[in-house]
């Protein structure tokens, strides 16, 4: 019999080990009922805190595909009557959902902790002591009176040799706003000393608070694909769900999505927006216009812009040059774009012009028939304000009609809408720099990658997304959560250099650290989404670890939470916040 476990035991340490080593294969099925994955530890939520990005395994019951649906169900999806609208509830109520991760029983969950501890013992099993496994984590369905959710397993070295393991135990409890349930933290301290007996002990706090996302108004969520939160980190804890003093360590978790009608950049995410069409027209060949914002035509507005500048420049002639300035036409579109947070008041003609094109343009034949409109107007000298720094073709051409020299252009086929681009390109890369540049944050230097125009227009494109999106972000935690000066130049720094070299990624989160007290305001009149503390035990490899965490969302997504809280989360009217308890607890096992 102990012959046959060892020979069972080594066989697992095999698999581990292959899957352990092989870069192309993140999973394999054992003894065809168990999923064993490799994965990063950040991506549980019990375990993120410990382990951080280290690969560990995981393992979960295997269940059945939605492409293993039985016969039988698809006779039965393919009997329902299409012809009513009952018949078609039925089918729909048929048709499976993919299920999530599914726990093992604890007794098989036991089983594979022993087979892993087995085969990290080389006295027993003969492999070799130095080829340390990742930890082994197991789902578990909370069927014992602990309510355990996770078992979990790690190797202890000295040097490159394995003398041990450490076993874990992660135990949940439901929801709820009672806060006599949780555990003191004398009887965690307790639990600690039963399990190690340490000469001394350190213990830490942490929490995370929500300072800007997604929100509740009059019990209706208000969804947003933006979050900032903050984390604390403290010692010297002195009872459960204390507020994290001064003195704590506080960095904030930024993730900004663009197109945030609370954001102050909403109006230039349109005018982004309606740029990224015309790129994807001239890549994809297919252009779906945006709905226009003027009531007029772009024909119609473009044609009364040039009517206005031609009468103006004539009344220039007999005006000074002290009081000569360009008209601006009071239209619903200049309205708009000086409510737009980027305020800029040295438009030139073809960033007016983008201007009104941008808020009525509907098709190409209205981008080409804009154009030939000013082009027209260039032979008779009447546009005259202009960039010298401006790139773009029509900013050129204007030059040009500086000395009567204007060379021909052919509006025909995609040429109107790369003209019509690369206006908006050169319009909005100023508006980005005037902010940055006047608050400060940044130099033309630092600015040279987002600004070039050495790289095709589709790239281009991609650059400015980035520097909106820093902007996005910027503007998020100066607008609501007032940063001083010199945080908000870390972070400016921070993301420029973060996009020099990363793709373009709205689900990224950008890492500031602050002094807890610019965000306190904010957190004494909210509660922790996430509440822990820590007992520490031991150095280096043997340090041991009690802790416990309250959430106001279960950290386990294996298995259902039975709750009377009406809400899933704490934001609602409940005066004291509900919360969801998860207890790690470790033993360390010494090999002879």
């Amino acid at each position: 019999m102990a012959s046959k476990l060892i020979l069972k035991a080594k066989e697992f340490f095999n698999n581990l080990r292959s899957l352990q080593d092989e870069e192309c294969n993140d999973s394999y099925t054992y003894e065809e009922d168990i999923h064993i994955m490799k994965m990063s530890g950040a991506k549980i939520l019990a375990l993120n805190s410990y382990y951080g990005n280290q690969t560990i395994f995981v393992c979960e019951k295997i269940v059945p595909k939605l492409s293993e649906i039985s016969d039988q169900q698809m006779v039965e999806t393919s009997n329902c009557s299409a012809n009513e609208d009952e018949a078609d509830n039925d089918c729909a109520s048929i048709l499976p959902e993919e299920p999530g991760p599914q726990p093992l029983t604890i007794m098989r969950a036991r089983q594979l902790l022993s087979l892993y501890t087995l085969s990290q013992n080389g006295s027993q099993t003969a492999v070799d002591a130095n080829l340390a496994l990742n930890p082994l984590w197991v789902r578990c369905d909370m069927s014992d009176s602990d309510g355990t959710t996770w078992f979990g397993a790690e190797t202890v070295c000295v040097g490159n040799k394995t003398t041990g393991v450490k076993l874990f135990t992660v135990t949940c409890k439901g929801c709820t706003v009672d806060r006599r349930s949780f555990i003191t933290l004398e009887e965690l301290k307790k639990e600690h000393k039963k399990r190690h007996h340490p000469s001394s002990m350190t213990i830490k706090g942490s929490s995370k608070f929500k300072l800007f996302g997604s929100v509740i108004v009059e019990n209706s969520t208000i969804d947003s694909q933006s979050s900032v939160t903050v984390d604390f980190k403290w010692s010297h804890v002195e009872s459960i769900l204390e507020m994290p003093p001064l003195s704590s360590s506080a960095t904030l978790n930024i993730k900004v999505a663009c197109g945030d009608m609370r954001s102050p950049m909403f109006e230039m995410y349109r005018e982004l927006q309606f740029l990224q069409t015309l790129a994807d027209g001239l890549r994809t060949g297919e252009t779906e216009w945006m709905e226009p914002m003027e009531a007029t035509s772009a024909v119609n507005l473009t044609k009364a812009y040039i009517e206005e500048l031609q009468s103006m420049a004539k009344t220039l002639q007999v005006q000074t040059a002290k009081n000569a300035e360009e008209p601006t036409v009071k239209s619903e579109t200049d309205a708009l774009l000086f409510n737009s947070f980027l305020e800029r008041g040295d438009l030139d003609f073809v960033e007016q012009l983008w201007v009104r094109m941008r808020k009525s343009v509907t098709s190409y034949q209205d981008i080409g028939d804009c154009l030939k409109l000013v082009i027209e107007a260039l032979r008779y000298g009447d546009i005259k304000r202009i960039h010298r720094d401006s790139s773009s073709s029509l900013s050129k051409l204007i030059l040009q009609s500086y000395h009567q020299q204007i060379s021909h252009v052919s509006l025909t086929g995609v040429t109107p809408v790369n003209m019509l681009l690369e206006m908006g390109l050169d319009k909005m890369r100023k508006d980005y720099i005037n902010y940055l540049i006047g608050q400060e944050l940044t130099t033309l230097n630092h600015l040279c990658y987002y600004l070039s125009t050495e790289v095709d227009v589709q790239e281009q494109v991609i650059r400015l997304r980035k520097l909106h999106h820093l902007l996005e972000i910027i503007l998020t935690c100066s607008t609501f959560l007032a940063l001083p000066y010199d945080r908000l130049f870390l972070l400016t720094q921070s993301c420029l250099q973060h996009y020099k070299s990363s793709p373009y990624e709205e689900e990224h989160e950008f890492k500031l650290q602050i002094t807890p007290a610019l965000i306190n305001h904010f957190c004494q009149k909210e509660h922790p989404v996430m509440w822990g503390v820590e007992v520490t035990s031991g150095h280096g490899p043997r340090e041991v670890r009690t802790s416990l965490q309250l959430s106001d969302r279960p950290l386990v997504d294996h298995v259902i939470f039975e709750t009377d809280i009406p809400n899933e989360t704490v934001n609602g009217d409940i005066e004291d916040s509900a919360f969801f308890s998860t207890m790690l607890c470790c033993s360390l096992i010494n090999f002879a």
